[in-house]
C-alpha cells in the first residue's frame, strides 16, 4: 500500500480530463470552490483539445497525464469530468513514474480503469469521489459531496450509515479487506487484460449509470462466471442512476441484484449513494475498510498520510 500525502493550504491541485471533453464553462465554474478550500488550480495544456468524443488525441491526454504526475508542485490530480477513453493509454503508462511521485488522483466513472490500474502496478492508493465539470458546477453538488473532499487534508477514517442514505441488505454479515471497484461497466471491460479487478478478499464497490437492468444482468453475469463476486469478502452496491428499462417486459434493478448477489457467503447491501448522483459520498479505493450489516456501516480507513 502506498499513501499519498495529504493537502495542505496553498498546495496546487492539477486538473486534466483523461477521457471525454470537459465543458470548459462548467470547469471554470467549478474552480472557486477549490481556491476556497485554499488551494490553487493548474489547468493541463491539452484540457481543451476536442477529438471525436475524447479530450484530444491519447497522446495528449497521456501527456497532461505524465506532467501533473512529475510536476512536483502538484499535490492532487483531480480530473474535470469522465465520459469515455481512460482505458485507451492505460498501458501506454510507466507505472514506475507514478511510484516514484505518489500523489492524490481523484476521480470516478471512466476513471474506474485508471484507478484500477494504478492499483494493479503501484499499490498507490486512489480515490473515487466527484469531479469539477461533471459534478462540482452541477447546482445539485451538496454539503456531503463538498465535505468528501476535505479528507484530503487529514487523515481520518470514514463511515457510511444511515444518516447518509436508507441502506437494504441483502446478505448478512460482517466483511473485512481492501475498498475497491467503481463503475461496473469499467470492472468488467477490464476482464481478460492484465489490469483485470482483483475482488479476492476484498470489498468490492459498485456503481452505474444509464444501464438497464438486463445490460447491468450481463455485466454482472460477467463478473460472476469469472469468479469476481464469490471471492469478495463484500460488496457495497452504490447508485444505479437512471436504470429504468426502456422497453417491457422486464426485471427489476432489485430482482438482477438479488438473483446475482442474495446468494453469495458475503455481506452485502444495497443502497449507498456513491456514484453517479447527490449527494456523493468520496471514498478511497486501496484501504482498508469494514462492512458490518448488522449495524448498517461501512467503515474505512484513512486514504492519506502526513509522514
Amino acid at each position: 500500500m502506498l499513501q499519498p500525502k495529504a493537502l495542505k493550504k496553498g498546495d496546487t491541485i492539477g486538473v486534466i480530463a483523461p477521457a471525454s471533453p470537459p465543458n470548459m464553462k462548467h470547469l471554470e465554474k467549478a474552480i472557486p470552490f477549490f481556491t476556497k478550500l485554499g488551494l490553487q488550480v493548474k489547468l493541463g495544456k491539452n484540457i481543451e483539445k476536442v477529438h471525436g468524443y475524447l479530450a484530444g488525441t491519447d497522446e495528449e491526454r497521456l501527456s497532461d497525464f505524465y506532467d501533473m504526475i512529475t510536476d512536483d508542485e502538484v499535490k492532487a490530480i483531480i480530473f474535470a469530468r469522465g465520459g469515455y477513453g481512460t482505458g485507451r493509454f492505460v498501458d501506454s503508462i510507466d507505472y514506475d513514474v507514478i511510484a516514484k511521485h505518489p500523489k492524490i488522483i481523484w476521480g470516478y466513472s471512466d476513471i474506474t480503469y485508471l484507478h484500477t490500474a494504478i492499483q494493479q502496478r503501484t499499490g498507490l492508493i486512489t480515490f473515487h469521489g466527484p469531479m469539477l465539470a461533471s459534478d462540482v458546477a452541477d447546482p445539485n453538488f451538496d454539503d456531503i459531496s463538498a465535505t468528501s473532499f476535505l479528507q484530503l487534508f487529514e487523515p481520518t477514517p470514514l463511515q457510511y450509515n444511515e444518516s447518509i442514505s436508507q441502506l437494504n441488505v441483502l446478505v448478512e454479515g460482517e466483511g473485512t479487506g481492501d475498498l475497491v471497484g467503481g463503475n461496473l461497466a469499467l470492472l468488467t471491460s477490464t476482464l481478460g487484460t492484465e489490469y483485470e479487478i482483483d475482488t479476492r478478499g476484498k470489498i468490492l464497490l459498485l456503481e452505474d449509470i444509464d444501464e438497464q437492468p438486463y445490460r447491468i444482468d450481463s455485466m454482472l453475469n460477467q463478473l460472476k462466471l469469472a469468479g469476481k463476486l464469490e471471492q469478495a469478502a463484500g460488496i457495497v452496491v452504490g447508485d444505479f442512476a437512471n436504470a429504468e428499462p426502456k422497453s417491457k417486459p422486464s426485471l427489476t434493478l432489485e430482482e438482477v441484484f438479488h438473483h446475482f448477489l442474495a446468494d453469495l457467503s458475503c455481506p452485502v447491501m444495497t443502497g449507498f449513494k456513491i456514484g453517479h448522483c447527490f449527494p456523493h459520498f468520496a471514498v478511497p479505493l486501496g484501504v482498508s475498510a469494514i462492512l458490518n450489516t448488522t449495524d448498517k456501516t461501512l467503515t474505512i480507513m484513512p486514504g492519506v498520510t502526513n509522514t
